[in-house]
């Protein structure tokens, strides 16, 4: 498929950030979407992996759909469990400050505007899946750019649970992404419906969105 060509094999490239920060945003200006296998430098990976496999079940809420008043948990839709990202832990932290870099690549780049960023650690257990969705909210341009990273070994075609990229509504194909380890997928939240397969194994990822910044004088956004 034509549209694969942005799905760049970046192993051995010695963990420079500037150069898979390029790759990111030449993706996204290119064709609003960035696909490279086990490109999150090791360290992290590391880090983020350990972190995530010895967080306690309670830390997981079952994930739901929509914001604030108008969010529900909807089995239909989705069925994974989730746990945000704060920052009060050291995994957490180091995720963050290498979102922040990126972010600040990207504005620079591609004068995006990013102002905030938000994430969760994601697991689906064998079974769970996310049906086809868009990430940016109708009627809201508050989400610009999603971003997902895996943390999934030896992962087989068996084992099911790969993303599916669609071009726009009117694609029923997609991109399959296998979640391997360290991968990094980015596009632009409003342009790209997806869904997540029903995995056959537990799935590890993290799921994160940058935002622009919507606030108002009565309206915090995103709200806390």
């Amino acid at each position: 498929m034509a549209a694969a060509k942005n799905v760049i094999d970046f192993t051995g490239a010695g963990g420079n950030d500037d150069l898979l920060f390029s790759t990111i945003a030449e993706g996204i200006m290119n064709t609003g979407y960035s696909i490279i296998p086990t490109a999150l430098p090791a360290w992290l990976t590391d880090t983020l992996f350990t972190h995530q496999q010895l967080m306690e079940a309670s830390k997981f809420k079952n994930a739901g759909v929509g914001r604030g008043k108008q969010y529900l948990k909807n089995e239909f839709v989705r069925t994974d469990a989730i746990s945000w990202i704060t920052g009060e832990t050291k995994a957490g932290k180091a995720w963050l400050s290498w979102v922040a870099d990126l972010q600040v690549y990207l504005n620079r780049r591609l004068f995006l505007g990013l102002f905030s960023f938000e994430s969760h650690f994601a697991h689906y257990s064998p079974g769970d899946y996310y049906k086809r969705h868009y990430d940016a909210f109708k009627g809201e341009s508050n989400r610009v750019l999603s971003l997902i990273v895996y943390f999934n070994s030896n992962w087989l075609a068996s084992d099911g649970g790969e993303l599916v990229l669609y071009q726009d509504q009117y694609d029923q194909t997609g991109i399959k992404v296998v979640p391997l380890m360290g991968t990094i997928v980015a596009f632009l939240s409003e342009e790209f419906p997806h869904e997540v397969l029903a995995a056959n194994r537990d799935r590890y990822s993290i799921a994160g969105w940058f935002r622009l910044n919507t606030s108002m004088t009565d309206r915090v956004d995103p709200p806390r």
